[in-house]
């Protein structure tokens, strides 16, 4: 069994952290905030009805938009109450409790792989320290021919950016693109978030 990711332990010392985490976003949500920005990015990286990995898709925030866009969603999450919501809130994609470090979609059924992957809202520095590099190696794995992966994190949560794409190229990924917010913004030395466009 893979470490349990950081998320997790939060979970564990706070086991209201994962409801309260739900209704924040239900609450920008009916305050008609923006939580789509990932998507829009995304859904322009994909073909029309792509098979898109939301992985670490929390409540189903992202997945959810891409799948009113029209693409085939499978989301993942080590959560259970997060999954729990994403079922709740935006039916119709396939949604998994799973650890990234183990991930085996083929075992569970889900043998396509798939054209994109996205991992938003800073899943990677949640993920436990010894198991970044095999979740990504995990990530590549479930990757189609051609396939890329969006993954976005802000800075000062433990994971630098250089340690990131040194994890990256360890698992034979190459970055694309570097940006440095989900709307395009180009990455600069000074940037706060990094949005990596990833292939094998």
């Amino acid at each position: 069994m893979a470490e349990q990711s950081i998320w997790m332990q939060k979970v564990t010392a706070d086991p209201g952290h994962s409801t309260w985490y739900v209704e924040r976003f239900r609450s920008m949500a009916r305050q008609g905030e923006d939580l789509a920005g990932e998507a829009r990015l995304v859904d322009a990286m994909a073909a029309r009805h792509s098979r898109i990995l939301d992985a670490g898709c929390g409540p189903g925030r992202v997945g959810g938009a891409l799948a009113e866009a029209g693409h085939e969603v499978v989301g993942v999450d080590a959560d259970p109450v997060l999954i729990a919501a994403a079922e709740e809130d935006h039916p119709g994609p396939t949604w998994l409790v799973g650890d990234l470090a183990e991930l085996d979609l083929p075992a569970r059924s889900v043998i396509e792989p798939f054209d994109v992957i996205v991992s938003a809202g800073n899943v990677l520095p949640f993920l436990a320290p010894g198991t970044r590099r095999q979740v990504l190696d995990r990530l590549r794995a479930h990757l189609a021919p051609g396939g890329r992966i969006a993954a976005g994190f802000g800075a000062g949560r433990g994971y630098a950016f250089d340690e990131f794409l040194d994890d990256v190229a360890a698992v034979g990924l190459t970055a694309d693109q570097l940006l440095g917010t989900w709307d395009l913004r180009p990455f600069t030395p000074e940037s706060d978030f990094l949005v990596a466009l990833l292939r094998a």
